[in-house]
């Protein structure tokens, strides 16, 4: 088998240890995930302590799998990527110290990556990118605007300024009584529902395409309270479609004023909340009706996962932008400082 541009990619920002192997910044040869959900979830979730000491016991066994099942030598190998940030510090020193090691060892060079890169380029393994683009990230810790100009650069042009979409998620999935992590059932209890309760929007200032979810949080938590004082069954269907029609309707409706105003040829969904369908389903359809190509990675893409940071590292790879092995955790790392050099 050709070995060419083979990087070894590791992720370990949060609660996923990740490990995958990509040939060219496209080609997926494997990309191995633990999750830890099973073991947060008892916590409502992620406890920063156990997720670092998960990751120290998993890293090593999986990295030695990924180089395993592709049938390749460490020598290979003609690079090793890892998430440098954001995340949580602890859990992201486990990756880099791992990466570290296995470049120095074997002599090749090392790439640092951006986590949100990864989610945005994460695309690149089932799509062909054009651009200019522009890219909706939306996870648990992070909702942006990002605008690609060309390969590699970002330009944020909108973010949250209180709760991320997937933090909003989670915690109205817990005052409607829904396990860790609760997106996904939001997601479903929603798409179930035949009434809504209608809730706020928070479109903030007339040409800002920043986003604020705590007032719509907030919303949720008073009718589950105004319901319990009255003594009153609560209808958790029409208040979780009612949540995800706000929610997608700011979500939808400034993303495309960012794709006009860009002049994008292309819309990228990116990130862990792009794996909920009335999202994805909202977005198709308004994308459609405006003629804007949408892309989105398939499921198993959109969570944490190390093809996409592999996919990002092989940006830097091509420009031979390579990082010192003194480099250091960065949980509030720059998107835009991460940019490939012009």
């Amino acid at each position: 088998m050709t070995t060419n541009e083979l990087i070894l990619a590791i992720e370990t920002s949060c609660d996923e240890t990740s490990v995958s192997i990509v040939r060219g910044g496209r080609e997926v040869l494997v990309n191995l995930v633990s999750s830890q959900i099973e073991t947060h979830e008892q916590f409502g979730g992620v406890v920063p302590e156990i997720a670092s000491r998960q990751h120290v016991e998993s890293i090593t066994i999986i990295m030695e799998q990924a180089v395993r099942e592709v049938g390749i030598e460490l020598r290979d190998l003609s690079a090793i990527a890892v998430t440098q940030g954001p995340g949580l510090v602890g859990s992201l020193l486990v990756g880099i110290v791992a990466a570290k090691t296995l470049a120095m060892a074997l002599d090749i060079p090392l790439i640092g990556t951006h986590h949100i890169a990864g989610h945005i380029y994460a695309n690149q393994l089932v799509h062909e990118l054009v651009y200019p683009s522009v890219a909706l990230v939306v996870s648990g810790g992070h909702t942006e605007l990002v605008a690609l100009e060309r390969e590699g650069q970002f330009r944020i042009i909108g973010r949250t300024r209180d709760d991320a979409v997937g933090e909003a998620y989670d915690k109205v999935a817990r005052a409607l009584q829904f396990p860790y992590p609760g997106g996904p059932h939001v997601d479903r209890l929603a798409a179930e529902a035949e009434d809504e309760i209608e809730l706020p929007r928070a479109w903030l200032e007339p040409d800002s395409y920043d986003f604020s979810f705590s007032g719509l949080k907030s919303a949720v938590l008073a009718a589950v309270n105004q319901a319990k004082m009255k003594g009153q069954e609560l209808n958790k269907p029409a208040l979780a479609r009612g949540f995800q029609a706000s929610v997608i309707d700011v979500l939808v409706t400034k993303a495309l004023r960012a794709v006009h105003a860009e002049g994008a040829r292309q819309l990228l969904l990116c990130g862990g909340v792009a794996a909920n369908r009335g999202l994805r389903a909202a977005l198709a359809d308004r994308c459609a009706a405006e003629g804007v190509p949408l892309l989105a990675p398939p499921m198993a893409l959109c969570s944490d996962n190390a093809a996409m940071i592999g996919a990002a590292a092989h940006l830097k790879w091509k420009q031979g932008e390579f990082t010192a092995l003194e480099m250091k955790a960065e949980p509030s790392f720059s998107l835009e400082g991460w940019s490939v050099r012009d």
